[in-house]
Parts: structure tokens; sequence; C-alpha cells
């Protein structure tokens, strides 16, 4: 059984920096054929893919994020860190990680958390 489990800061001001990090247990992140994704969900809207990285390390982001977004790994703690710069209001989502398999769907599931960005 694999866990995803998020932390980070749940209110972040306007022209900061959103930082989550994803604990994962049951499987290593640098197993060979997965791929460590955060999405998110505003208010009212559909899941919105923001990035991944994958077993080797590479990242890939959505393109109109990706200028804001950085995500990188700690493999001596099995962990996955979002961070998204100069948010705005419009970042106000919850912020989930999960997992891909290839070019599929997603297996496993954090809970997620709510992010809101306001001063």
């Amino acid at each position: 059984q694999v866990s995803l489990q998020e932390s980070g800061q749940g209110l972040v001001k306007p022209s900061q920096t959103l930082s989550l990090t994803c604990t994962v247990s049951g499987d290593s992140i640098e197993n060979t054929g997965y791929f460590w994704s955060w999405i998110r969900q505003p208010p009212g809207k559909g899941l919105e893919w923001i990035g991944l990285i994958a077993y080797s390390g590479d990242t890939y982001y959505r393109p109109p994020l990706k200028s804001r977004t950085s995500i990188s790994r700690d493999t001596t703690k099995n962990q996955f860190t979002l961070r998204l710069t100069s948010v705005t209001p419009e970042d106000t989502a919850a912020y989930c990680s999960a997992r891909r398999v290839g070019l599929g769907g997603y297996d496993y599931w954090g809970q997620g958390t709510q992010v809101t960005v306001s001063s």
C-alpha cells in the first residue's frame, strides 16, 4: 500500500512562495516507471495538473506555470516538494500529490491540503 501525505502552509500571502512537501511511504520515489505529481483544484473548477518529478529525477511542468514552478526531491527522506513562486489569489486551491503510472492515470493520491492565497 502506497501512502502520500502532504504538509505545508495553508495560508500564503500574495507575491510569496507556496511550498508543499509530500512524504511517500510504501514505495521509493526512485522506483522505475512512476511519476510523482502535483495537482490542484481551484474552487468550483476541475483538476489541474501542475507538474511532476519522475523516478529519474527529471521534472516536467504545465507550460503556463513553468516559470513559477519548481519540483524537487529528497531521496533520503522519500519526499518531493512543490514550490510555486509569486502566488496570487488565483492560486488558491486544494493541492494534492499523486502517483502517476507511465502514460496512464493516477493510482494513489494524497489527502490534499487547502492553500489560500490572501493578504
